[in-house]
């Protein structure tokens, strides 16, 4: 499969089981969820959430086969954690174990740019783990620049970097 038979569409309500598991399981097969994060853990499971009060996108294949996803967040709103006026802010990307390195997740990070430019949004935010190095790279190689005064931390042990892209033509 090559990166021209992935679409990139809205998550319908009747995904949101498959997609939180899908989230999930992508999160543990990467060792990103410790015995602390349990309360993340769920807030990955919970699809259902994200659906209602973000902008959530799969990647699915030519069958409709989901193979990953990204929650989308408005400055202000509730799954938005560093985004400013002007900003789109991308969270839990998730690439399904099964289904990397086959530009998954380049393609929704590219469904992400096509939408700020959408809503007229200027910049696209993001916070990652800061030992998410393969997520890192990605980011990088698609011209996001890190973004030190917005690092974080929500709660002991976790230490979230913050990323930055100015879109060219929005």
């Amino acid at each position: 499969m090559d990166a021209s038979s992935i679409t990139v569409r809205s998550a319908r309500a009747d995904e949101v089981d498959q997609i939180g598991t899908l989230t999930l399981d992508a999160y543990t097969a990467d060792g990103y969820l410790g015995p602390d994060s349990s309360g993340y853990a769920a807030s990955l499971a919970d699809a259902a959430s994200r659906l209602r009060s973000a902008d959530l996108l799969v990647a699915v294949d030519a069958d409709d086969t989901l193979l990953g996803t990204v929650t989308l967040a408005l400055p202000g709103s509730d799954y938005a954690e560093i985004s400013r006026e002007g900003e789109l802010e991308f969270r839990m990307l998730a690439v399904a174990p099964t289904a990397r390195n086959r530009g998954i997740g380049e393609a929704l990070i590219r469904a992400v740019f096509d939408r700020a430019r959408e809503l007229g949004l200027p910049r696209v935010v993001l916070c990652s783990s800061q030992n998410m190095a393969p997520a890192h790279r990605l980011y990088e190689r698609l011209g996001f620049t890190r973004l030190p005064d917005r690092d974080w931390s929500p709660g002991p042990k976790v230490h979230l970097i913050a990323f930055e892209l100015d879109l060219p033509d929005a």
